[in-house]
């Protein structure tokens, strides 16, 4: 129930802030005459013509929960116009939208915002895509280690007394006044593998790592800050993917940074492309990405075969990749054919530095 809430928080928190940077398009409830609340400018339709605002402003709470389901679910109408193209026609749309035609589409950024929170919120509550099970850092290895000790120790004892037994066995057979040459020859290969077998347990006993000691559980003075934060992971696993899974949550816009500079090294000698064509592409291009995670894990939940999402997940990338590189840069098959292979190869790479600024991110704190 409380994640429940949560996902459905984390929804409406998205989408709520996806319209922040999303502005109003229209609004307008009816035509109020006279002077703009805001500015105080002669009002001559329905929105003031010199700050953009609404001539009609509401003060009830229905029309406040109404503000609050449109900002969720409507992105007044434009999310509509928006999602077939990013989909089908990702390079029509980012071309239409660098070219100018805004007014149509949701902004890159709104629609990255509210797909990021939507994947976090739809995604991490999914059966097999959470953490919280995880046995990655658990300090159950050390745990493990001492049951092989003390399993160890048992077996060396019991290889300790059968020696003993050969031993005293042998001794009497050979102080008897007439001793059986053959018993004495069965008790001495007995005794001999008794002593193997006792000296594999020590060797193997040698191999295991020494015993934590009281001193060890505290920071050691020589630990550098590499030591100190991958022990205080061990110490703490659940606590670090927490902070890795909320970094991800808060710092999924560094992805488009990140990506800039690997789709400039695409175009380095075209002078009508820049940085904020590279900007639209990205944002729009993570958004897709992210959608696309949603679909998949909604179809793993209801039932659909792994391979047939695999086969989606291996296909549908490097298609919209090649799409809205074809499309939003004008270029022709074998330039986005090639273009796509280099992308796919730097996607790789922004992937790991973004993982491994995760992992900064939740070792540091």
């Amino acid at each position: 129930m409380v994640d429940g809430i949560e996902a459905a928080g984390d929804v409406a928190t998205g989408s709520l802030l996806a319209r922040a940077v999303e502005p109003q398009a229209g609004g307008a409830h009816g035509r109020d005459h006279g002077l703009c609340r805001n500015c105080g400018t002669h009002l001559i339709g329905e929105h003031c013509h010199a700050c953009g605002q609404a001539a009609h402003v509401h003060r009830t709470l229905g029309a406040f929960g109404h503000d609050i389901l449109h900002g969720v679910f409507h992105f007044e109408g434009k999310f509509w116009n928006t999602l077939p193209l990013l989909f089908f026609q990702p390079g029509e749309l980012t071309r239409r939208y660098v070219d100018g035609e805004r007014a149509r589409f949701v902004s890159p950024m709104a629609m990255f915002l509210f797909s990021v929170f939507l994947m976090f919120a739809v995604v991490a509550n999914l059966p097999g895509w959470t953490f919280a099970n995880s046995d990655l850092l658990k300090t159950d290895v050390a745990g493990g280690m001492a049951q092989a000790r003390e399993k160890l120790g048992e077996e060396k004892a019991k290889a300790a007394a059968a020696v003993a037994e050969e031993q005293a066995a042998l001794a009497a057979e050979r102080r008897d006044k007439a001793p059986d040459a053959d018993r004495i020859v069965r008790l001495e290969k007995r005794l001999a593998e008794a002593r193997e077998a006792q000296i594999g347990l020590e060797t193997a006993a040698r191999m295991l790592p020494a015993p934590a000691s009281a001193t060890d559980a505290t920071p050691a003075a020589h630990e550098n800050w590499f030591e100190a934060k991958w022990r205080h992971a061990r110490e703490n696993p659940k606590l670090i993917l927490y902070k890795v899974k909320t970094s991800a949550y808060k710092y999924s816009w560094a992805l488009i940074p990140i990506s800039l500079p690997f789709i400039w090294l695409l175009f380095p000698f075209r002078r009508d492309v820049n940085m904020y064509d590279h900007a639209v592409f990205a944002t729009y291009s993570l958004t897709f990405m992210s959608l696309l995670t949603i679909l998949l894990a909604l179809l793993g939940a209801i039932g659909v075969s792994e391979s047939a999402l695999w086969f989606a997940a291996m296909l549908a990338p490097p298609l919209h990749i090649y799409k809205q590189l074809k499309g939003g840069y004008r270029l022709s098959r074998s330039g986005a054919l090639w273009r796509t292979f280099l992308m796919l190869n730097f996607a790789l790479v922004t992937t790991i530095l973004f993982v491994t600024l995760l992992l900064y991110l939740g070792l540091a704190d």
